[in-house]
């Protein structure tokens, strides 16, 4: 009987683990920011926040056997991992409906306001939409390799509109380094950020370089991409630690060369890769072109 009370207390239905999790993330984050530690509920969403981890961690063999058996035999999971260009328009797509929604928004409050910040942050999303817009209109309709001259022509004109959106990136960056603009969010808020835009530079980097071995100027373009967004968003992570952790022993000028040297950083770092996307893109339609007129 008290094997089956255990084995019930700490292996419990699907539903209790999905059931406990919201639950007692959003208890534990109420009880830091709202209860002092002394207080009895704070004390019981550490208790409970802890049997949720520990269910968790004990169910945790049982999900990687199902994620193998999804891998293998679920032919929707088979067929996204094993098809590239499947797995590059999926990306696409979310990405440009993601940017597609930003981008009307900031430009309304930028009418709303009168705010030259969210004029920008529209020109970069406006920017990033025509962008992946144009690589997924290819990569829906052909394979990977199948028209290399139009494939290095979208690639050259990945590295226009990179330059293009680095003068909103200017704007933003000079913004943030002569404005009053308030980026403080709870540092719960700020630490979840920091994990999402770690977590997206991580994976653009290896996307990026996982892609190399397709010989994909798109796929390059399509991955590029996710490599500039991910670094923008670490321009804006970096405001907001430095208001939300800095408090009062960092002054306004210290902040201020933090964010001009980093953010001239990531500018000069897109505008580099862009020259360079330019400069091979045109080398290879070029020599594409001579090819042509040779067999001609």
């Amino acid at each position: 009987m008290w094997k089956k009370i255990l084995k019930a207390f700490l292996f419990p239905h699907i539903a209790v683990h999905l059931l406990l999790l919201p639950i007692s993330v959003a208890f534990l984050v109420y009880s830091m920011t709202q209860l002092g530690t002394e207080s009895v509920w704070s004390i019981i969403s550490y208790v409970l926040s802890a049997y949720t981890l520990t269910i968790w961690c004990f169910k945790i063999p049982a999900i990687i056997a199902w994620v193998k058996r999804m891998k293998s035999e679920n032919k929707y999971v088979v067929r996204y991992l094993s098809d590239e260009r499947l797995r590059v328009n999926i990306s696409l797509f979310l990405s440009l409906l993601l940017n597609a929604v930003y981008a009307p928004l900031q430009l309304g409050l930028g009418i709303f306001h009168g705010s030259f910040w969210y004029y920008s942050m529209a020109w970069y999303y406006i920017s990033m939409c025509i962008l992946r817009y144009s690589l997924i209109r290819y990569t829906h309709k052909r394979e990977a390799g199948a028209d290399m001259l139009l494939e290095n022509k979208k690639y050259r004109m990945c590295g226009i509109i990179l330059l293009i959106m680095n003068v909103a990136l200017t704007g933003l960056i000079a913004l943030s380094i002569y404005s009053d603009r308030d980026f403080s969010h709870h540092e719960i808020t700020t630490i979840a950020l920091a994990a999402y835009t770690f977590a997206s530079l991580t994976m653009a980097i290896i996307s990026l370089i996982k892609y190399r071995k397709y010989n994909s100027p798109v796929y390059m373009a399509s991955k590029i991409t996710s490599l500039a967004a991910a670094c923008v968003s670490m321009l804006t992570l970096e405001a907001t630690m430095l208001t939300t952790f800095g408090g009062e022993e960092m002054n306004g000028l210290t902040r201020h060369i933090f964010l001009g040297a980093s953010g001239g950083a990531i500018s000069i770092f897109i505008i580099v890769m862009a020259v360079y996307i330019i400069i091979t893109a045109n080398k290879k339609i070029n020599l594409l072109k001579d090819k042509t007129n040779g067999t001609e």
